[in-house]
Parts: structure tokens; sequence; C-alpha cells
């Protein structure tokens, strides 16, 4: 029975609807209830950003100081994207600030900086059902109710784009009041440049007048500026806000986190489906100098000693030994796992056009079979949290992708009040989606709180390759009938593979243990098991259903997310049916694109400025395209073989992705993307034996050097039209089909799985 909404006092005499995640998730049946619960929520949130001495707070997101600085509140991770520089010039721009008084700040938890985009992705499916029409504006509404700051899956820009163009607006509108009340002039007379306000005769920079201008009223309608201006700062490359700091070594990373009396920790959680810890040697752990003490919880052991060095050797001297929860897992029981899958009668289809069986009935098709092992996420910086726990007040400093559900989870481990809780979130080296977990966060806690003294968490390379949740393996079965002109008349794709992100919402949005969320995902087919296979070509029948996989091994978010592996499988056996359609390559892909020019248009640039040879044999050329969030790309990738080893002589990228804040931004996610898919196409599967992975060292992936990339290009198209769009993804998932075609060319052998070294049909 799903748990009814409840009232309570809001300190004003009024009261306000009370609605748990637990209510939202189980509200399917009731759907006329939640939908009557949705009608009386909120809509409208007031938050002004925390304003320290001499700073003025405008709204949420802009603060101005008596200086003149211009300090923006970002409520997204900077995991390297640069969303710090894209938020603030968004806001600059607006404002009209001198760029170089602009800084950031972390956001602290509040409603308006909920990530609404990424929140109607959590709650895909029974709750947008039960809400009908209402579906993703009660999803928003909830998002902001319970402050879910969520990084990933490219919204930043496209979540607060808006908001913030908002925030830069209201600030610029209130200064120019404050002057022009000062002037006796009107306040459209007035406009700040560079930080000065001025209307043509009088200046005052901003930070006199910051403390009366938050004193006047906005007016109904906020004038933006012109978007095609000469002076315009977004759409030029401002210089990254947080370069200067990595570069001096003043950022401060988890590991560089000094508190007073603080020690190190390192840890121990066991094989992927470790269930408990067995036994530990004592005795020899403290022979170790430096070593200080043990902390034992379900199903991890730590050490801490007076560095970390010492508590790593303490660890590896403690041997602890676990227990598993089932049969160990090994890369033939992950194959077998999927294999069962599409025997099983939990499949579903989510992308459906016209009836595929007729078309297949008593019909020459073309089959092909395609498998994705497990891809790891390999940031440099492996998990690591510091964690001071005193009595009613817990801080914690840790890189986050979750800040304020990392802040439940840690005050649920420790039991005490939310409201105790401070979640520092800092800069990330790296993450891919892994620091979207929280665990690092709870660990450090819960071992500050057993030392009694402030402690630094930090994972071996080892431990972080050991406990990833990677992205899921999955196999392929794909068919399509080709019509007598060589159009595809029918095309079915059967995919088996964990719901790895409905996984990630039960561990990081619920607090479940990795266990009970591969339990309550088990058997459950999701439409984002298969994102990015509903295809842009022109075939009028086609199905695309999505058969659960139950294996024992977390599967976690990842760059690209399942889009990564459908676009792997789609993009290749595109090239299939050319190949056996005699077509080539390119135009087979274009004469099915007429529904999507813009997509046309960066194969024909990606084909000119690659110059593609048709696919021909012995060329070492592959192309392959993806759209994915309302962005487009084409790859087109040369390769070849030397020594044994993959060599990329170059890679060819062609975006539309609307206008870009800072394109040599975009451009960094672009290059970054297609070097990250490139590693993926090659190496980064881990491969398990006795519930281990084979390899714990990052030179034993095959990860690809810099001299096995070859030239990369990126090109963007000019497209005016349209809010940005994040990019931080896009450039992943073309560019395994495009390799391993490129490679064919070579060999003469078709690459269905990845990675691809060994593997040949």
């Amino acid at each position: 029975m799903a748990e009814a909404p409840t009232s309570e006092d809001d300190g004003s005499g009024g009261s306000r609807l009370r609605l748990s995640r637990r209510t939202l998730l189980t509200g399917a049946a009731a759907g006329g209830g939640l939908a009557l619960a949705w009608m009386l929520w909120p809509r409208h949130y007031e938050q002004q950003a925390d304003a320290a001495k001499g700073e003025t707070a405008f709204g949420a997101f802009v603060k101005v100081d008596r200086g003149g600085q211009v300090i923006v509140m970002v409520p997204q991770a900077e995991l390297g994207q640069g969303v710090f520089t894209l938020f603030a010039q968004i806001v600059a721009d607006e404002l009209g600030a001198d760029w170089r008084t602009v800084a950031v700040q972390p956001a602290p938890p509040g409603p308006v900086y909920a990530n609404r985009l990424l929140a109607r992705e959590w709650f895909d499916g029974p709750v947008k059902r039960a809400f009908g029409s209402w579906g993703d504006s009660a999803v928003d509404e909830y998002a902001r109710r319970s402050s879910l700051m969520l990084t990933g899956g490219s919204t930043s820009v496209a979540n607060f784009y808006e908001d913030l163009r908002k925030a830069g607006a209201a600030a610029r509108v209130l200064l120019c009041m404050a002057a022009a009340a000062r002037w006796d002039v009107a306040w459209e007379a007035c406009d700040i440049v560079n930080g000065i306000v001025s209307d043509g005769k009088h200046k005052v920079r901003i930070g006199e007048i910051a403390h009366e201008a938050a004193g006047f009223k906005l007016p109904p309608v906020l004038p933006f500026r012109p978007d095609d201006r000469d002076d315009a700062l977004v759409g030029s490359d401002a210089p990254r806000l947080d370069v200067p700091a990595k570069i001096d070594g003043s950022a401060n990373y988890a590991a560089d986190i000094r508190l007073p009396d603080m020690i190190y920790a390192a840890i121990r959680q066991g094989p992927v489906n470790a269930a408990g810890l067995k036994s530990i040697d004592e005795g020899a752990a403290r022979k170790v100098q430096g070593m200080i003490g043990i902390v034992r919880e379900q199903g991890w052991v730590a050490v801490t000693a007076r560095n970390w060095w010492a508590a790593n050797q303490a660890l590896d001297r403690l041997d602890p030994v676990f227990t598993l929860s089932g049969p160990a897992l090994d890369d033939h029981a992950i194959g077998k796992a999927l294999d069962d899958a599409f025997a099983g009668d939990n499949g579903a289809g989510f992308f459906k056009r016209g009836d595929v069986q007729p078309v297949f009935d008593r019909a020459k098709v073309v089959r092909a079979d395609y498998a994705v092992a497990p891809a790891l996420h390999l940031p440099l910086e492996p998990m690591a949290a510091t964690a001071r726990v005193r009595e009613g007040d817990v801080e914690v400093w840790m890189p986050t992708q979750a800040p304020v559900l990392a802040r439940q989870a840690i005050a649920k481990a420790l039991d005490v009040a939310e409201s105790s809780v401070t979640v520092y979130p800092l800069f990330a080296g790296g993450s891919f989606g892994v620091k979207m977990e929280v665990d690092a966060g709870v660990q450090a806690a819960l071992i500050a709180r057993a030392a009694r003294a402030p402690v630094q968490l930090l994972w071996s390379r080892s431990e972080d390759i050991i406990r990833d949740c990677p992205r899921p393996p999955a196999k392929a079965r794909m068919t399509a009938r080709l019509g007598p002109t060589g159009f595809v008349q029918g095309w079915s794709a059967k995919v088996a593979a964990p719901a790895a992100l409905a996984q990630v919402w039960r561990r990081v949005g619920h607090g479940e243990t990795r266990a009970a969320a591969l339990a309550s995902t088990a058997g459950k087919a999701d439409a984002l098991a298969v994102a990015g296979m509903d295809l842009p070509y022109a075939i009028p029948n086609f199905q695309v259903d999505h058969y659960p996989a139950d294996i024992d091994l977390p599967a976690g978010r990842w760059r690209g997310n399942a889009d990564s592996y459908g676009t792997f499988f789609s993009e290749s056996f595109i090239d299939e049916l050319a190949i056996v359609s005699g077509v080539e390559p390119l135009s087979f892909r274009i004469q099915m694109l007429g529904a999507h020019p813009r997509l046309v248009q960066c194969l024909t640039t990606c084909a000119t400025l690659g110059g593609w040879q048709g696919g021909l044999r012995g060329s070492g050329q592959g192309i392959a395209c993806h759209m994915m969030r309302g962005a487009y790309i084409a790859v087109l990738v040369e390769a070849g073989f030397s020594q044994g080893r993959v060599a990329v002589q170059r890679m060819v990228a062609v975006v539309d992705a609307g206008n870009q804040i800072n394109p040599d931004i975009a451009r960094q996610q672009i290059e970054g993307g297609l070097i990250f898919g490139l590693a993926a196409a090659l190496g980064a599967a881990p491969g398990y034996r006795n519930s281990m992975p084979v390899a714990m060292r990052l030179c034993d992936y095959g990860l690809p050097h810099l001299r096995d990339t070859g030239d990369v290009m990126v090109e963007f198209l000019d497209n005016p039209t349209g809010d940005p769009i994040g990019v931080g993804e896009i450039g992943v998932p073309a560019v395994a089909p495009a390799l391993a075609s490129a490679l064919s060319t070579i060999s003469g052998k078709r690459y269905r799985q990845l990675p691809i070294i060994g593997k040949t049909a």
C-alpha cells in the first residue's frame, strides 16, 4: 500500500503537504490521489543565496560584493566539464559583468537548485503514467521540494540556462534602477558594461550600489540582452575559471583536505558480490608502525593510521576474508545470464513503428549478434572523502554528483538528523558517472565517528577497480529485411542487459545496498537500458525490445550510458546492411535520413573533412552517426594495425548542438568524449574470475596511448536556433562502430564485440 500524503505545520499557522519519495514511487496504483496531491504542491519558491559580510544577494544565483566582484552560485559538480565557467558566463553576459571579476561558489541545498531534467529521467515510467499529462510538471515540483541536486546526463546547461539568464538580467535591472534613482533618470536609459553602470553621462561601479539595488522591485517582464551582440560573452571562448587553481595546485580535491588531528584510512570491501566479513588477522596488522585502529562495518573493514601508506600496508596484513552472496562471478556467468535473458518472459518493447512480424515471415533476413563487456569508469582520482564527526555536527568533504542524496545517506548511516550533516562538494578528478555513488562519504563518516578523529579515506586503485559499478555488459540480436531497392523494410533489435540506471537510483536515491538494488530491479525491463536505439532512420517497421538480465554485478552510470552500446549495435548493423545491399555506407544512411537534415549535414560535412573514400576495402575508414538529447554528431575514424595494436590515424567529428556558451569548452568535451569512446572500444573491460576483476592496474586495461589516437578534428555546425545543448556525452557513442568498420576494411572481418581486440566474427 502506498504511504499516504500527510500535512505538517509550516510554522506560519498554515500547513504544507509532505510527500515522501516512497509515496511518489509507489503511487502508480493511486494515480488520481497523486494528481490531487500534486495540485496542492506549491508553485513558487523564494530563495536567496547565502551572503557573507559585504556581499549582496540578488536571488538564488547571483551575489555582488562591495568591490564589484560578481559571485555565481553553481549547484552542479565541476567534474572537469567546465560547468563552473559555463554558468558564470551565462550570468555575467546578461548582467554586464567584467569577466575578470567573476567568481563561482558551490550552491547549498535548495529547491531552486534541483536538476529537474535528470529527475524526469529518474522517475520516468509508472510515476509519469500515474500523473498523465501532468507527469513532467509533477516530477519538476517533486524535484524542487526534495532539492534533488544532481549532475549528469549532459543536463546542466539545458536545465539551468533560463534560470541563470533570468538571474543575470534581474541583477542588471535592479542595479540600473539603483543608479537611475541616484541620477534621477529612467532606469531603462541605463546599462552595465564591464561592471560599470552608465546612462551615457554618469558612471558608477556595481559594487558601490549593490546594497541599494537589492531594495528595488523588479518589473513584471525582464528585458534580455540581444543574442547577436558583437560584445556578447556567451558564444566566446572565455578563459575557464577552474583552470588556474588546478595548475598552481591551490584547487582542493578530496585528498588535499587537511584538518587538525586528522588521520588516514584505507578500506577493503571484498569481491564484487561480497556479503559480509568473515575473518581478519588483527595481530599482523598492528605490527605496522603508525597503525592506529580497525573499524568494522557490515561488508567492509578499514584501518586507520598516521598516514595512508601505513593504513594500506596494515590493511594488506589484516588479510580480510569475505563471504559471497551467491556463486562466484566470472565472465562465463555474465555471458550465460545475458543469454538466459533472451529466453525469459520479462522482455518488453519500448520503441515500435509498424509491425515487424509480417515483414519477416517467410522472408530472407539479415541477422547479426553483438556483445559488449562491462566497462569500468577508471577516473584518475579514486573514490575519496574526508569527514569530521562531532556531537550534533557532521562535516564531509567529497566529490559528488548528488550532494543532497549524499547528505541523506550519511545522516541515515550515522542515525543523526539530516540538518546536522554538511557536505562540502569538491572538484572531481574525473568521474564519468561514478561520483554519483555516495559510498566513500558514508564510509568516511562512519570511520571518523569510530576513530573519534577527523579521517581522510582514500580507496586504493585496486579497490576502486574491484568496487566499481561499471557500464553493464549487454548482448544484442539484430534482424533486418532489405527491400528490392536496398531500403530497410523491417528492423528488430533485441537487447539483453541489466537495468543499470534503475540500480543507481535504488542505491543512491533510496539508500539500498548493492545487493538490494540488484534484487529490486531484477526482471524489470527498462526503456533507459535501450536508450539511443530509437533510430532516426526512416524504417517503416521497427521494434526495439529490452530483456532484463539478472547479473550479480552492480552496474552504474557511465558516460553515454546505454547510448554507448546501443549505438555500437545499431550503427555496426547499419554498416553490415549497407554491404549486403551493395550501397556505399554513407549513402545508405543518407537515403533513410530525410526527416533529419541536420544529421545529414553532419554526415556529409564529416565525410568531406575526413576525405571519405566510400568505405572501400583497404581504406581503413569507418563512419557512424548518432543523435542524443537534441544534438547530432557524425564521426569518421581512420585506423589500422601497427605492431599488434590498433593505431588510429585520424578522428573527425562534426557536431550540431545549437548555440554553445563556450565553443572551446564544447570542443574539449567532444574531444574528451572521442578519446573516452576509443578507450571503451579498445579496453576498459575488467574480465571477472572468482568474483574479482582479473586486472588491478590501469596499465592492464588496454587504454589507448597518445601515439594510438592520431589527429583529432572537431567541427561545430553553425546553428543559430535553439538553446544550448549539453555535449558531455554525445562524443562517446559513435566512436566504437566507426572504428570497428574502419578495421573491417583492413582485415575483412566484422568486429561485433567490445573491446575490439581479438574479437572477430
